[in-house]
Order: structure tokens, then sequence, then C-alpha cells
């Protein structure tokens, strides 16, 4: 299928007739725990692009929750799946092997910071990637406890559920939550209590008490961070933070883990977050833009520890399925060989130069921030920190009436992420970051 016009065009309102029809029949048939940001239905995607059933074209800054930076359909991807469909769909790695396996975890052992030996380990999704780093730091070191930070996102499994800060609707009830997690403070600078320029030594002073005077060093198997919070509110932490918790960590035997999940794969305008301040974790989590849109998640570290997780202890009847792994190496090879870190680099810089201006001292937009094509921007009551949720859902429900797939998040709900897919052109870019603007104006002046 040839990658769809990339232009907005509106041939019905959003939703249209036959969504709606659609909407109607998923609301029968589906579990309602299952929300939705926008109810269209999609008959093909590419690009920077999304049409849906009743041929309305919409601008994606989604890309599925950061999962197709290459697009929804890029050929490089699509025929690799194709290719490898017809040879065979499953095996499961634990029985009978294949070198797909081995190609990805070669691929991210070379692409993930550092230059030690590493190992790597594939999964299905986010949450099982996050699970499995905790097993493997728990079996290398003997300990149990697990460090997080305030308004971290890491899944919702059990154990990932009790990771993540927010609790609704990720956590309301749905407990007891896992035994031996922690929370330090995250250096979220906006909203540091005594100011951005002190979020991170006291963020970091938080984290190193709670370390070593409530949980003790010697019971702490891992801290787990995002190096930007995704969920959270796509919150970039001070510059030096994650080092000196990185530092901290190996001066007391903790492996310290980071959550690529959401930033990882050229999304920041680096191969990796934590490249843009030379930090390099002991465990590396990966999924999402990993593979393209299908599902494949990795754990990539250090050889010894990777090793430390006992014969038969790690796996899945899924983990790292071979049409998976065969669209993870296309993806890869089209973030390299279109050279993607410098495009979502690229991206980033136009997005700021866009939203940037928007911060005054009376806005609506208290804060844009971000690296790269992962930017957002904070809404506030003006001449305030407030949070104003209901005006980021009124932004978003206008953008999306006009054809632009815009998502909230935040601890808070009041966060507009941009997501778009790395390959998408300029022109779209800035079509879509147009109608943004004008939903910001056009909700504020509507208050």
């Amino acid at each position: 299928m040839a990658t769809p016009v990339q232009q907005r065009l509106l041939k019905t309102a959003i939703p249209g007739p036959r969504s709606a029809e659609l909407q109607q029949r998923r609301e029968e048939h589906v579990t309602s725990g299952f929300g939705v940001t926008l109810p269209v239905f999609v008959e093909e995607a590419g690009g920077g692009i999304i049409v849906d059933v009743d041929g309305n074209h919409l601008i994606d800054f989604a890309s599925g929750i950061a999962v197709t930076s290459v697009g929804a359909s890029h050929p490089k991807v699509a025929e690799r799946v194709k290719a490898q469909v017809d040879k065979f769909t499953h095996t499961c790695f634990m029985v009978t092997e294949y070198d797909l396996f081995v190609d990805v975890a070669e691929q991210l052992n070379r692409l993930t910071p550092g230059d030690h030996a590493k190992k790597t380990a594939l999964f299905s999704t986010g949450a099982e990637a996050v699970e499995n780093a905790i097993k493997i730091a728990r079996s290398a070191t003997g300990r149990d406890a697990v460090v997080v930070l305030g308004h971290a996102y890491h899944g919702r499994s059990l154990l990932t559920m009790t990771m993540t800060a927010k609790n609704v609707p990720y956590k309301e009830s749905f407990g007891p939550f896992a035994p031996e997690v922690y929370r330090a403070p995250s250096p979220y600078p906006y909203r540091w209590p005594t100011g951005p320029e002190n979020a991170a030594e006291e963020a970091f002073a938080a984290l190193r008490e709670l370390v070593l005077t409530q949980v003790g060093a010697s019971n702490v198997a891992a801290i787990v961070a995002e190096p930007i919070q995704g969920e959270g509110g796509f919150i970039v932490p001070p510059a030096g933070y994650l080092a000196k918790v990185a530092e901290f960590a190996r001066e007391h035997g903790i492996v310290f883990v980071a959550d690529e999940i959401q930033s990882g794969m050229g999304r920041t305008g680096e191969m990796f977050a934590c490249d843009h301040e030379g930090v390099v974790p002991d465990l590396i989590t990966t999924a999402k833009a990993l593979a393209g849109g299908l599902p494949l998640s990795a754990v990539t570290g250090r050889a010894e520890l990777m090793d430390a997780a006992p014969v038969g202890g790690l796996g899945g009847t899924y983990a790292g399925n071979p049409i998976a792994c065969a669209a993870a190496l296309g993806a890869i090879e089209v973030i390299e060989s279109e050279n993607l870190v410098a495009r979502a680099k690229h991206i980033g810089e136009k997005i700021e130069a866009r939203l940037r201006p928007l911060v005054t001292g009376d806005s609506v937009v208290g804060d844009v921030r971000g690296r790269g094509a992962m930017q957002a921007l904070e809404l506030v009551r003006p001449g305030t920190t407030e949070p104003d949720a209901a005006l980021a859902k009124a932004v978003a429900a206008s953008c999306h009436a006009q054809g632009v797939i815009a998502l909230v998040c935040g601890t808070f709900g009041n966060v507009i992420r941009l997501l778009p897919p790395l390959v998408i052109e300029d022109e779209l870019l800035d079509d879509g970051l147009d109608v943004l603007v004008e939903a910001i104006s056009s909700a504020a002046a509507g208050r």
C-alpha cells in the first residue's frame, strides 16, 4: 500500500459517521477499561498522516505514543515483516532458536550507551522489560528494594504499576501493590519548590537520604529512572542529576536502570536520552519505537549483570517474536540510513521555535520543554503555576476537531505532548503546529 498523501484533509466532522458506527460496536464488544484519546477508526497510515475510515487525513502528533517513529508503514519495515511471515511466524525462542533474535540483540548491544561488554534479553512489552530488569538486578545483587521517582511511569503490571506514581487511571482500585518499592522526589524544574536552579542538588539529596537512611543502601537492588519522564509530563531532569544518581548507585553496588521505553531509539535527538549527558546505565530498557509498531521490548546491560539470572529464569512464550524482530531490524536500518536522530533534533528545534514564545508572564503556557521530537507544553492558569487540566483537555479536543492528533499527559493532566513521527515532513509539522497554537489561543480566550 502506498504512503497516504501527506496533507491534512477533513471530509467529515471528527469523528465521522463510519467511525461513530464502529464506535458503537466497540462499546458493545470491548471492555470499557480501555480508554481512547480520539474515537476514530483507522484505514491506513504512513509518514505523518493517519487516514480514518471516513477518508479524513489526520496529522499524527502521537506516533501511537512514540511507537511509529519511522512511520506506521515504512516500506523497509513492511518488507522485512512480509518476508518473515512467509518463512514462519513463531517457534518460541526458548524451544528452537532463530538468528533474528540474536541480530536484534547484537544491534542493541552496539547502539546502547557504553563500550563495555553487553548482553540483551528480548520481550514483548515495555512493562515486561522493566519488570525483567528488576528481576535481573535482584538476582545480581541479592537485594530486594527498588527506588523510583515521583511522576514516574513504568507500566501496568503489578510491579510496574506499583513503580508508577500516578494513581488515576493506572492504580486506582488495583491494589494491593508490590512490596519493596520506594519513591524519591522527581527533579521537576518547573515545579521545584525552591526554584529550578535548586532542583538537581535538592532532589539528589532527597534520593540519597531515602536510600541511606530509610531503606538502607545494602537493601537496594535498583534505582530506576526515565531520562525524560513520559506520562508524568515530559519532565527533563536538570543537568547533572542523572549522572549523580548513576555515580551514587555505582558507589553502593546498586544497579542503575534507565527506562528509555519512550525516549529511546532516536526520539530525543540522540539515539538514547542518556546520551545527552553521557550517562551510561547498568541496564537500559527499550520498547515502543524499537520495532516500528510491532510488540517488542528489550533489556540491555552489562554482561555480568545480564548473566546473573538463572538459566530459564528469563523468557516468555512470545518474547522476541521473529516477526517483531524482523520489524526491529527494519526500523533500526531506517533510523540509521535516513539519519532520523538528526531529523528528531531538527523537529525539536522547529517545535521549540514555534512554542517557546508562548511562554510569557501572563500566558496559559507555563512551560515548554523536551528534547528533540519529544516536546511538551504545560498549561496553567495565567500568572500562576496552577495546573489547568480543563484547558489542556479543551486544547486537545480543538486539535482533534481540526484533524491533528494531540495527546494529554502529566501527573496533573495539564500537559500537551508532541510525539510526531521522525519522518514527518516540515510542511505537515508546521500545519499541525499552526492548529495547536490557534487551539491554545481560542481555548484560552473562551475561558
